[in-house]
């Protein structure tokens, strides 16, 4: 009695929306805390308490209940018949059934808690329960509208690879097909003509990863927002069986810097994944953290899944981030802060994505040094240019009403990054570089990795045939410079890891056989300098950049490794080929890729008892 007492004493100055737990005995000094955070934050102290940890979501809405007079549903929810799906869940209300004992079901948040408390006896025809079963319930009631919503397509069949790829494909191999007839049938003058102003076409397209060497892109003066200023921040995280990555997971997403009543945390679970919910439950999330089941669906894909929960995103702002990764504790600070001040167009940041497990071997070493050349020099000079950006999957910091304007992922792309990117630029929207990393271990093995990016691969096919389709319509809204970035970016990555060990066998052969000394011809000889042109412009357009990536990275240690590129670019030739294999025999089937193998990275199998005992702090 004497701590309720003390308790009631601190009431003044505390907000409705969390006074009322004093008279369930709760201590004054965790609201008071609660109240002060929340002013910092600029939010109201109910979602303060929750989101921090403060108090658990179901006590707080149980005690609500009993203050407000009204029954709590805390068993199966009745719900109606048709329900406004995703709108009942974000603003917190659903029609119930007749003979309900009550015509409507409430989960308020925010402001709408404290609009409740001063209606108080004049409240009718309301139960109310938390916003968690609320959610559990709703998609009980309709889970296949839910999985059919979130595997529409983005923009009509026209922009998604859910529409048959035969017509496109049959196109293109006809196209090739008749290209290799005139080659070889055609007399040698026109043959010649053709194969050099091919040899010409492919230096072009080469010409954009050497010439980003020279731009680095501009310093943008984004001064840090105030707590109250910075606006709520959903982040979206997809797993499948990733039981070994669920611990480390939580407890990088726990650290971030961000105040913790603008997070909107949402954990997105397939229906069959048992292994991973288990681990998930073991774990006392606060109430900015949500475990989504994602109903049962066609297709299995990772954007299917980023679809369910982006109707249910309550953030300005939204981000994306894998199983694996470990994001720096201010990255949403940066990028609020440079949305802030980036124009409206600025629809996209993309952050950095940096391998961090180089002591497991020559794999990471290499796919380190790749993504170094993509993440710390290509993509920045292609914000830079304000050309199309094939994100990455994940540090992509998206405007949230932007993305769900455009429908949102195609979840038949197997590569719904990179797709989504070219999108953005299609609609008029452009891509903002942010200087932040999150660190990404290597998918552990050949076999892995080989699997791993014959699904990047066979998405870039999606996304080349899927914006294929009207290539005016391409030219027209991306420019001439934006349509050839597309084409060098994406299906160019593709067909140059097709031609490769091609190119490398003929100049082999042409070596042995001294064919490349001069010829009797002034276009022989033409062909034949475009051809040791493009191969040294190859060679340049694999290493020149990872060198460059390295030396802002300060990875000094993996200059060697650099001279090693042109060997590994022959496994993603394999790759290339695997996937075109693929397109044709399951070209929605996704690859998973296991996580948490790494020994050396931050987000390997390190401490992953001290991870469970840690996974989640309150700020």
């Amino acid at each position: 009695m004497t701590i309720l007492v003390s308790a009631r004493d601190t009431s003044l100055g505390l907000p409705p929306d969390i006074a009322f737990l004093l008279s369930e005995g709760v201590d004054g000094r965790t609201l008071a805390r609660a109240a002060a955070q929340a002013r910092a934050a600029g939010t109201d102290a109910a979602t303060a308490l929750l989101q921090a940890g403060l108090f658990d979501e179901e006590g707080y809405y149980r005690a609500l209940a009993r203050t407000l007079g009204l029954p709590y549903l805390d068993g199966p929810i009745p719900l109606a018949r048709v329900l406004p799906y995703p709108g009942c869940l974000l603003a917190g209300r659903a029609p119930l059934a007749p003979g309900a004992g009550a015509a409507t079901v409430i989960a308020p948040r925010g402001q709408a808690i404290a609009v409740l408390l001063a209606r108080r006896g004049r409240l009718a025809e309301i139960a109310l329960t938390s916003p968690t079963r609320l959610r559990e319930a709703v998609f009980a009631r309709m889970p296949g509208s839910i999985a059919a919503r979130a595997s529409q397509d983005p923009q009509g069949a026209a922009a998604s690879a859910a529409a048959p790829l035969a017509q496109p494909l049959l196109i293109l191999g006809g196209g090739l097909a008749a290209l290799a007839l005139t080659l070889v049938l055609a007399p040698p003058l026109p043959a010649q003509a053709l194969v050099i102003v091919l040899q010409a076409l492919v230096l072009a397209l080469m010409a954009f990863r050497l010439a980003a060497l020279a731009i680095r892109p501009p310093t943008i003066e984004a001064p840090p927002l105030p707590d109250a200023d910075l606006p709520v921040y959903t982040i979206l995280v997809p797993l499948y069986r990733e039981r070994r990555s669920a611990y480390p997971l939580a407890k990088a997403l726990a650290a971030l810097d961000y105040p913790a009543a603008k997070l909107d945390i949402k954990i997105l679970i397939e229906a069959d994944d048992r292994e991973t919910e288990a681990v998930l439950a073991r774990i006392p999330f606060p109430a900015r953290f949500e475990v989504v089941t994602v109903p049962p669906g066609w297709p299995r894909t990772k954007p299917r899944a980023l679809n369910v929960g982006l109707a249910l995103a309550r953030g300005r702002l939204l981000t994306v981030y894998d199983a694996e990764d470990v994001p720096e504790a201010d990255q949403l600070r940066k990028a609020a802060a440079l949305f802030a001040v980036e124009p409206p167009t600025t629809a996209c940041l993309q952050g950095r994505l940096v391998i961090d497990d180089h002591a497991d071997g020559l794999l990471p070493k290499l796919f380190a040094t790749e993504y170094a050349a993509l993440f710390d020099v290509l993509n920045p000079a292609l914000c830079a240019l304000d050309l199309p950006v094939p994100l990455g999957g994940t540090t992509m910091h998206l405007r949230t009403d932007v993305l769900r304007k455009l429908g949102g992922w195609d979840a038949y792309n197997v590569t719904e990054d990179a797709d989504l990117g070219i999108r953005l630029a299609l609609a008029g929207y452009r891509t903002g570089d942010l200087p932040s990393a999150t660190y990404e271990e290597t998918a552990r093995g050949w076999r892995r990795w080989t699997g791993q990016r014959t699904r990047w691969l066979k998405g870039y096919l999606q996304t080349s045939l899927v914006h294929g389709r009207r290539p005016l319509a391409l030219l027209s809204r991306l420019g001439l410079l934006g349509t050839l970035s597309f084409l060098a970016l994406v299906p160019g990555t593709v067909a140059s890891a097709l031609a490769y060990p091609v190119c490398l066998f003929l100049v082999a052969r042409d070596l042995l056989t001294g064919r490349l000394g001069p010829a009797p011809t002034l276009l022989d000889n033409i062909a034949t300098g475009l051809a040791l042109t493009l191969l040294v412009a190859g060679f340049a357009a694999m290493v020149a950049p990872a060198f460059l990536g390295c030396r802002r990275r300060g990875w000094r240690d993996l200059y060697k490794v650099v001279l090693l590129l042109p060997a590994y670019f022959l496994l993603v030739s394999v790759a290339a080929y695997r996937a075109v294999a693929e397109l044709v025999r399951a070209p929605h089937d996704w690859t998973k890729t296991d996580h948490g193998l790494s020994r050396s990275s931050r987000s390997g199998r390190r401490d992953i008892g001290g991870a469970q005992r840690n996974a989640v702090s309150s700020r």
